[in-house]
């Protein structure tokens, strides 16, 4: 049975530490709890070694691969000056990713996110289909967003208006968004 990768990836507007991203900060690991007791949750990418004071790109990552981020981020790499926010999960399916994003904890956080974060012109994320064994690697998720960026979504890298289930076969235009959100996929709209 395949499984869902789902990673997201936002630019912060200013480094963690800073008192501007405070909030994101103190939330993340509430939200991180949420995810992981939501229906459908699998897994999800977390540090195996207890370096808290090293960046995400220095700390071991074990299956999930060394740390990776799309091309298109241009904030830092060190403590001082990091500035992004990704995840990367597996999920049972689309409709269980989408209601953990778009309600409770999560959804709170999300419609916070012009504090926190820059506005996008980058996909904020994307989905894409693995074998039930497959654990995904960092580098795979931030391929999957330049594809995206580049390409649009396809079989490949998906969104939740345009999706594809395990086969590569376009899904009806269901509404996957919440009642009253955007019915396309702009920066408005896209889970961090």
């Amino acid at each position: 049975m395949a499984r869902l990768a789902f990673t997201t990836f936002a630019i912060m507007k200013k480094p963690y530490g800073d008192p501007e991203v405070h909030g994101f900060e103190a939330l993340t690991p509430a939200v991180f709890r949420h995810a992981e007791n939501a229906e459908g949750f699998v897994n999800r990418a977390r540090e195996i070694d207890d370096r808290s004071e090293l960046t995400n790109f220095e700390r071991d990552w074990g299956e999930w691969g060394p740390f990776t981020v799309p091309s298109f981020y241009d904030g830092g790499f060190t403590t001082a000056t990091d500035t992004r926010a990704s995840t990367l999960s597996l999920w049972r399916s689309i409709e269980d990713v989408k209601a953990f994003v778009y309600n409770g904890l999560h959804q709170r956080a999300l419609a916070q996110r012009h504090k926190w974060f820059r506005t996008p012109n980058w996909p904020g994320y994307a989905m894409w289909w693995v074998e039930d064994a497959h654990i995904p690697k960092w580098s795979e998720a931030a391929s999957r967003l330049e594809y995206l960026f580049t390409h649009g979504p396809t079989p490949f890298a998906f969104t939740f208006p345009e999706a594809f289930d395990a086969y590569g076969v376009a899904i009806a235009k269901i509404n996957f968004l919440p009642p009253g959100a955007p019915q396309t996929i702009d920066n408005e709209s896209q889970p961090t």
